[in-house]
């Protein structure tokens, strides 16, 4: 059995522009202790399918109007928020996009950590705050017992990070979503962060989903990719297949894009590739497969019908009409 299954799920914004299709019947699944990398551009629905299982999104505008988010057999769409209140942050947690705003800057650091035991583990006001600083120091923060004292300012970008992950796993959780954990980091902190997080999974045994747009970061990391567009999963596929042979050409282009950093690259002064256009506004789409406009391999079908996901044999999906 899956330790996450996401089936069908469909996540609506109603505005006055008319209605965003933010995520249009997606299907994946997560293993226990596996890592799977999340990926797309900007706007393709990869955070709102995260906030969608952590049920974070303001409803409304938001509402999820079809599809189970399976946890552990359980549908956590049906749950009680009494129950979903006792799986999310304990079973299941998120590090947020940016640390900056999503600590709160009242309190301090082991506050927030302690906060999250006391809650979900029942422990005293003391067990939760030693926890607390024995977690800063899981994640490698210098002087953990000063640094609880401190608020999300007096810390760096990397530092504030490091914390959001020590808040994330103080419960040690069998889900961790990390959304775009390294944005707004310099490639330093960023490799830090990323190697940090492959050591704590492998200590707690976590299942990750990683959420990125940085396919460097995911061919490290992760055993399995999922590729977005427009809120529709268009490709699948395990990672090494995903780099050695793309099927579907947003794939091809999202890998074509990466810098080929080499003495080579630079004396033979190639310039980089990019998608042409970009992603179309969720309340605009186009009529068929919604990638047509940008696409190199744009046929007549494409502008009239939209492909379907389709499995081409080792467990490798894509949404094509190459691969019909």
């Amino acid at each position: 059995m899956h330790l996450l299954q996401i089936k069908n799920l469909k996540t609506y914004f109603y505005t006055t522009d008319g209605i965003g299709k933010a995520v249009d019947d997606v299907t994946f699944s997560l293993e226990k202790s596996e890592t799977l990398g999340l990926v797309g551009e900007s706007g393709c629905g990869k955070s709102v399918t995260a906030l969608s299982v952590m049920r974070l999104l303001k409803e409304p505008p938001a509402r999820i109007v079809n599809g189970q988010i399976l946890f552990d057999g359980t549908d956590l769409l049906r749950r009680t928020k009494k129950d979903i209140k006792a799986i999310l942050g304990k079973r299941i947690s998120m590090i947020f996009q940016e640390p900056m705003t999503s600590l709160n800057p009242v309190y301090t650091i082991g506050d927030q950590i302690a906060e999250m035991l006391s809650l979900h583990e029942d422990l005293a006001k003391k067990q939760s705050w030693e926890r607390a600083v024995d977690m800063l120091a899981k994640v490698q923060i210098p002087s953990p017992e000063k640094r609880a004292y401190e608020y999300p300012h007096q810390l760096s970008g990397g530092m504030r990070q490091r914390a959001m992950i020590a808040m994330a796993l103080a419960c040690n959780p069998e889900i961790l979503i990390a959304d775009e954990p390294t944005t707004a980091l310099d490639v330093t902190v960023q490799a830090q962060i990323i190697d940090l997080m492959m050591q704590l999974k492998n200590e707690f045994g976590t299942a990750i989903l990683l959420i990125t747009h940085d396919l460097g970061v995911v061919a490290q990391t992760a055993e399995r990719i999922v590729v977005m567009y427009t809120g529709k999963i268009v490709e699948e596929a395990e990672t090494l297949a995903i780099f050695e042979d793309p099927k579907h050409p947003y794939t091809r282009g999202l890998l074509q894009s990466l810098p080929n950093i080499g003495y080579r690259s630079f004396s033979r002064r190639q310039p980089l590739h990019e998608i042409e256009g970009i992603v179309p506004s969720l309340y605009g789409l186009p009529q068929g497969c919604s990638f047509h406009p940008r696409c190199p391999d744009v046929m007549a079908i494409c502008r009239q019908t939209a492909p379907k996901l389709v499995d081409i044999g080792d467990n490798h999906n894509v949404q094509c009409h190459l691969y019909p």
